[in-house]
């Protein structure tokens, strides 16, 4: 496939425009449908929900609060209300809101404080707050703050009026890109390099996004899904690509054509990413054994952008490399290999220097980064699960603004009230059990309709206190069954609590369902039971790791305002599941690419401690980039005016970083090291049984074979000779690079003094042998090897490497 992408990229081109064009032109025409269902089935404010729903349909539009504060006098005073009234009445002329409470009506006494110096309205709009149009919420807000004045406030809070302090949509996207783009190009050195991983990245990222609003229309879709999956999207969206340019560009710089580089490029490194975005798939899956509603959209929109990440990588990006041919070189790479001729596969500089490191010293490495590790989860134990509301906005917006005039005004439980729901039955002697509780501030019920009434309770503290948890426990526990009526307790404040409550009972199986399943995968994979163990292992570290992050930052407000964030609260009730999800998938990512290599070198050589050190040298370059760019992609999210999309997105970034720099660059191998060969066990019984599957192929042969001896079945074998020039004179310091057809470095030495050499040759079959010397231009030959060792001698003139055996 990837050869007839290469050689037909236009018409791959075509496809992918129209393919973009044409789900842009439907999404648009079509709008979006997103519904966030904060419901559980068989919960207690679900039930409350339902029996809502079902006696008052009329409540469905979205209500906001304008609110107002004098610093002397009363709101009641004519200087205010002749502002104020005037104002709430325009509002309600408006075409779009329902409906306006005012407290300056007969029946509004209770919307004044008791010290009279604030009060609010209510407006209710006809529809839900996602589907009020933003210039509608804008003249709300511009009529309701014109009224102020000096000594009178005017604020305004609620759902609707929240979506249009948003940032711009899209900010926070173009902000990643921005930023990756700018490692792309510190990494490649090439400006058309740098663009091809953007290029296919937006590509898939923008078909995401328009099929998920697509979809919205006919399943459930929650408004936070397209977020999260602009977010997983555009982090494995440039990183897949960015792994297959990477080889594509070291081919084609060890001498390779471009279409055989790319195609090469795709059939080892383009497995390894279809291997890596099933792993992701499979742990966002997981999120179907939480069996909640709200999650099963995020499922959808999340794994439809990355298996578009897997098809633009393996599609569009050959087509891509085909248009570029050479350019995808810096020009000053072209000059060099024109020059000098191939490079030689040799993983130098930083990456080689740390991998020694580690194989050195394994012990001390493997406590360091655990202990950093273990320090950094340590606020995990703390977490709290809830809601986050407009009190968390930042210091400056009206949202927070009313919502802290409420607070003032009415007590700080009058945010999040709760709805007893009573179906049937002596509501009035529920009425008087509730005012009697503790925690309760105040107590009001609506008359009832269809049998049903509801009974508003305003507690006597936060919705996010701890102290308003015990009380909705208190009256589902106690109250309501002595009263020996039937109800349930709803509102925003106990759906949250619902929800934590049925994700901390069922996370456990989540978190068993995603490991299984990775540990299964690795397992056929690598032919282990060691690494998937490992594997999992370590992601457990990093999941701990990163919720203390989140902890400490969104929870305690440890460098909330540096990072431009609100007020500190609970963390997200959901996110959790869904971070897992996305962590687990990134993980396994970054496992693959890195024990793939390893595992390659360990069938071909049989040595554990060449193996990992080898595989740590040449892939965590790679990785670390990747990496580089996932944390500035998702870091951005904190730029979406979501506080949902900020969690995951310094969590997810969080994650990225400690997996990438400390886990997979230290405590991976360094435990590898330690481990040694029980790395690579797996039970000759289970080794029969299991499937194979390949996530490198295997080493193609040459078509014309230099220096062939007769083809023999065996072991380990060597290449040995001597290096000369043309005059006989022996060459040292020669550098001779033993490759696979692949490009993958088997073995490197140096001719010595009398131009002899001895390279060692896993097992018969193929290589490139890559020669290199002071004053001769590298030379490359293709050598086929058997069961015995081949002498090959090297002739290196000016313009060739002659094989004289």
């Amino acid at each position: 496939m990837a050869r007839w992408c290469y050689r037909h990229r236009l018409v791959v081109l075509l496809l992918w425009v129209g393919a973009v064009l044409g789900l842009g032109f439907a999404g648009s025409a079509a709008g979006t449908n997103y519904a966030d269902t904060f419901t559980l089935p068989n919960t207690d404010s679900t039930r409350a929900y339902d029996l809502m729903e079902k006696a008052f349909p009329e409540r469905s539009g979205d209500t906001d609060t304008v609110v107002w504060k004098v610093d002397d006098g009363s709101v009641r005073d004519d200087s205010v209300r002749s502002r104020i009234a005037p104002a709430l009445e325009e509002i309600g002329r408006m075409k779009g809101v329902g409906d306006v409470s005012s407290p300056y009506v007969a029946q509004g006494a209770t919307q004044i404080s008791e010290n009279g110096r604030i009060a609010y309205a209510q407006v209710t709009f006809t529809e839900q707050a996602n589907g009020v149009p933003k210039e509608l919420v804008q003249d709300v807000v511009d009529t309701a703050q014109d009224a102020e004045r000096a000594g009178l406030q005017v604020e305004l809070g609620g759902q609707a009026i929240t979506r249009i302090q948003e940032p711009p949509t899209g900010i926070a996207e173009m902000v990643g890109i921005m930023a990756a783009a700018v490692v792309l190009f510190l990494a490649f050195g090439s400006l058309f390099a740098m663009l091809l991983p953007l290029v296919v990245a937006i590509a898939a990222l923008g078909t995401g996004l328009m099929a998920t609003s697509l979809l919205s229309h006919v399943t459930d879709v929650p408004e936070v899904a397209p977020l999260l999956g602009s977010l997983i999207g555009l982090g494995v969206g440039i990183d897949y690509a960015l792994f297959i340019v990477t080889r594509h560009r070291r081919g084609i710089l060890r001498g390779m054509k471009p279409e055989e580089s790319a195609v090469t490029a795709l059939n080892t490194s383009g497995r390894a990413v279809l291997f890596a975005g099933g792993t992701v798939c499979i742990a966002l899956a997981g999120m179907l054994v939480m069996n909640m509603r709200f999650l099963d959209g995020v499922v959808v929109a999340t794994s439809l952008t990355v298996v578009l990440s897997v098809l633009a990588a393996t599609t569009l990006l050959p087509a891509l490399l085909g248009m570029l041919g050479m350019r995808v070189l810096s020009r000053k790479q072209r000059r060099r290999l024109a020059a000098t001729g191939p490079e030689p596969a040799e993983a130098s500089g930083l990456a080689a220097r740390w991998s020694m490191y580690v194989q050195q010293r394994p012990r001390s490495i493997a406590a360091g980064a655990l202990v950093v590790m273990v320090i950094l989860a340590l606020p995990v134990l703390s977490i709290r699960l809830g809601a986050t509301d407009q009190g968390n906005h930042k210091d400056s917006t009206t949202t927070r603004q009313a919502y802290d005039l409420l607070a003032e005004g009415f007590g700080p439980g009058f945010n999040g009230p709760l709805q007893v729901v009573v179906d049937g039955g002596d509501a009035d002697a529920l009425v008087s059990a509730i005012r009697s509780t503790e925690g309760v501030a105040q107590v009001a019920a609506a008359p009832p309709s269809e049998g049903v009434t509801v009974i508003q309770v305003v507690p006597t503290t936060s919705p996010q206190s701890e102290k308003t948890d015990q009380l909705i426990d208190r009256l589902r526990d106690d109250v309501i069954p002595e009263s020996g009526t039937e109800a349930h307790v709803g509102g925003v404040t106990a759906v949250f609590k619902d929800f934590a409550a049925v994700t901390g009972d069922r996370l456990p199986y989540f978190v068993a369902a995603i490991i299984t399943l990775g540990f299964l995968l690795l397992m056929v994979a690598f032919r282990s039971l060691v690494v998937p163990l490992t594997a999992a292992l370590m992601n457990l570290i990093a999941a701990a790791a990163s919720f203390g992050v989140l902890v400490a930052i969104f929870q305690w407000g440890w460098g909330t305002g540096l990072l431009g964030l609100g007020k500190e609260g609970p963390i997200t009730a959901f996110l959790p599941v869904i971070m897992l999800s996305l962590l687990f998938g990134l993980s396994m990512d970054y496992q693959v690419f890195l024990v793939s290599r390893m595992h390659e070198e360990w069938v071909h050589t049989k040595d554990n401690a060449r193996a990992v050190r080898v595989g740590l040298a040449e892939t965590s370059r790679v990785i670390n980039c990747a990496a580089l760019i996932m944390i500035c992609v998702f870091s951005a999210f904190v730029l979406s005016g979501d506080m949902e999309g900020a969690m995951a997105g310094i969590g997810l970034a969080a994650a990225v970083a400690l997996d990438a720099f400390i886990l997979r660059t230290a405590l991976v191998p360094a435990a590898m090291h330690l481990l040694g060969n029980s790395n690579w066990w797996l039970p000759a019984g289970l080794e029969k049984r299991l499937p194979h599957l390949a996530v490198e192929p295997r080493e193609e042969e040459v078509s014309e074979p230099h220096a062939r001896v007769p083809d023999a079945d065996g072991g380990s074998t060597v290449i040995h000779g001597f290096v000369r020039t043309p005059d006989g004179a022996p060459v040292e310091g020669a550098a001779l690079t033993l490759l696979s057809k692949g490009g993958r470095q088997l073995d490197r030495v140096t001719s010595l003094a009398d131009g002899s050499y001895i390279v060692s040759v896993p097992s018969a079959g193929s290589y490139l042998l890559a020669v290199t010397a002071d004053q001769h231009p590298s030379r490359a030959r293709h050598v086929m090897v058997g069961a015995e060792p081949l002498v090959y001698d090297v002739e290196l003139a000016e313009d060739e490497v002659d094989a004289v055996n």
